[in-house]
């Protein structure tokens, strides 16, 4: 189905990041038990860390149903006789086996309490098995909610896929569903009909053909990876693929599979991911996951950051369905960019609460700049950037409330992005700026990290605790205002400022012309200061807010520049 452009305008006029943030219900103001236990770690969770997966699974597109089992295996944290998995109710779970025998387990929403016959010993190793069928969820507006998309392609092939972001992994397949626990590794092995292809994550180990007419891809995943990133694709597929060489690199598998109607502008298309790679390797290190190689696959949704099968389907086009806010934002692709964008913030570097989720998307929002910056220069990056405020609200908080499976704000994307960019022009060093983006990619590279953990790491790399100005941007919705007079007396011109803030420290320099044309840095606190004017006409006075993301109020006032209320 065709999307005119009068929809895509009105799209990107309501902020088309702002849907993708909202992958649970935005009105409910309170918080149930169902999400305490999808969202919390109690001890029935932290009790355990996964080390490995193996699920294995027949799909049905004509009866749109799944049944099979996974192998958990993971180590004992603290010696427990129960513990928690997670599995949506509308799945049934037919047996869990531990050592050849069905342990008896009991369902509080999507919540399973499994009780084990003794206490497992401390550091020790187990596994289970849980055996499970049924009809899952279906995506109503996919990738916005979570849920199963069964489609046909136009030769009425069947093309299936799934997202479930923000709704959980446990919508389709048993795990422990936290951010907090990746598994080191992961098997994933996908029966579908013969006549259909299937890709999923990591790479293809091998096929076998099953009775009933099914073949089964057998798959590996060799780095951590986050339960809601776990993904099947079913269709008519297509495939080419290509080599990106890095720079002092094993040369990186590039594996394409799209509708074989689509082909020929795939391979026009995908051109994109070379210089792409190319440009995210300069600033956050080489692609984080070459052993399982990346992966672009055409999906019946708009797109999902699925590590090392990044879920596509942008239409082909430019921008974000052929629309953007600025002509740099149709220099490229906008899911290419993006979604691949997570490879680095989100799929590697990984928040262990669903609050601090603007650990992933800020920072791949802000990649999408960094790629204009790489391909076009600053300026048009600048451009990119400054042209996203249209679509910021300033309402709620970026970090959600922990511990309940929420997410902040959707302005974790944009004002995410150009509070980044903010800080590195308070930073005002590149060299430095660079360094500690590159710095915090390769040390929370494959691990999980919290807000406080990375902002203590930035400030490290940095030089300077910046506490202040994160707790600002991240942790209340609203932007920090400067309060800026122009003041004359005696025949001298002064500026006055102070800073309006929630953070009663807040002090981020700023820079503003000081004389006609020459822009200056000044170090407001949230105590007025004065400063001396050159010659500086009131029309004259201006902040740099292209490179600094604040709110203002800029005034002539006649009063004495030495008051402080």
């Amino acid at each position: 189905m065709k999307i005119k452009t009068a929809c895509l305008l009105g799209l990107l006029l309501l902020g088309h990041r702002w849907a993708f943030s909202q992958l649970l219900n935005e009105n409910d103001a309170a918080f149930t038990r169902a999400d305490s236990l999808r969202g919390s770690l109690t001890p029935l969770r932290t009790c355990y860390d996964v080390g490995f997966y193996h699920l294995n699974i027949r799909v049905n597109p004509q009866t749109r149903s799944i049944a099979g089992n996974n192998l958990i295996r993971f180590k004992v944290i603290s010696s427990f006789e129960r513990f928690q998995l997670d599995l949506y109710d509308t799945l049934s779970i037919d047996k869990i086996v531990y050592k050849g025998k069905n342990l008896p387990f009991t369902r509080e929403f999507n919540a399973v309490f499994v009780q084990f016959p003794s206490t497992l010993a401390l550091g020790s190793i187990q596994e289970v098995k849980v055996y499970y069928h049924g009809v899952p969820t279906v995506a109503k507006r996919p990738p916005w909610d979570g849920g199963f998309v069964w489609n046909k392609d136009v030769q009425g092939k069947h093309w299936v896929g799934v997202a479930c972001q923000g709704a959980g992994a446990s919508l389709w397949w048993p795990c422990k569903d936290h951010q907090s626990d990746e598994p080191d590794s992961m098997a994933i092995s996908v029966a579908v009909p013969k006549d259909l292809v299937e890709v999923s994550n990591g790479r293809l180990r091998g096929k076998k053909t099953l009775p009933g007419g099914y073949e089964r891809y057998d798959w590996f995943v060799s780095y951590p990876i986050n339960s809601y990133d776990v993904t099947i694709n079913i269709a008519d597929y297509a495939s080419f693929s290509d080599i990106y060489q890095g720079k002092n690199t094993k040369p990186l598998t590039l594996d394409y599979y799209v509708l074989r109607e689509n082909l020929k502008k795939a391979k026009t298309q995908f051109a994109q991911v070379k210089p792409m790679m190319a440009c995210f390797e300069k600033y956050f290190g080489p692609y984080h996951f070459p052993r399982d190689g990346y992966k672009l696959v055409e999906t019946p949704y708009l797109g999902m950051e699925h590590q090392s099968a990044v879920a596509y389907g942008n239409k082909y086009l430019q921008g974000y369905l052929g629309a953007a806010t600025s002509p740099w934002g149709l220099k490229f692709d906008y899911i290419i960019i993006h979604e691949s964008g997570h490879e680095w913030w989100g799929n590697s570097v990984s928040s262990k609460d669903m609050a601090d989720m603007w650990i992933h998307e800020s920072f791949t929002t802000y990649a999408e700049a960094l790629y204009v910056e790489c391909m076009y220069g600053y300026p048009a990056a600048l451009t990119y950037m400054n042209a996203q405020k249209g679509n910021i609200g300033n309402e709620e908080p970026i970090i959600g409330p922990y511990g309940v499976n929420k997410e902040g704000s959707g302005d974790m994307y944009n004002k995410g992005m150009l509070l980044l960019n903010t800080l590195r022009n308070v930073v005002n060093d590149d060299k430095k700026w660079f360094a500690a983006i590159y710095g915090l990619s390769q040390e929370f590279k494959y691990k999980t990290t919290t807000a406080e953990e990375l902002i203590a790491s930035f400030n490290k790399y940095l030089g300077k605790d910046y506490t202040y100005f994160f707790d600002q941007y991240l942790r209340h919705a609203q932007l920090p205002k400067l309060l800026l007079y122009y003041v004359e007396k005696d025949g001298n011109i002064f500026a006055t400022f102070r800073w309006e803030t929630d953070v009663p420290d807040f002090r981020m320099p700023v820079k503003i012309t000081t004389a006609k044309g020459k822009y200056e840095f000044i170090e407001p606190t949230t105590e007025f200061k004065t400063i001396l004017l050159k010659d500086l006409p009131f029309e004259e006075l201006h902040i740099a807010t292209d490179l600094f993301y604040m709110d203002s109020e800029v005034a002539p006032k006649y009063f004495d520049p030495k008051a402080t209320d």
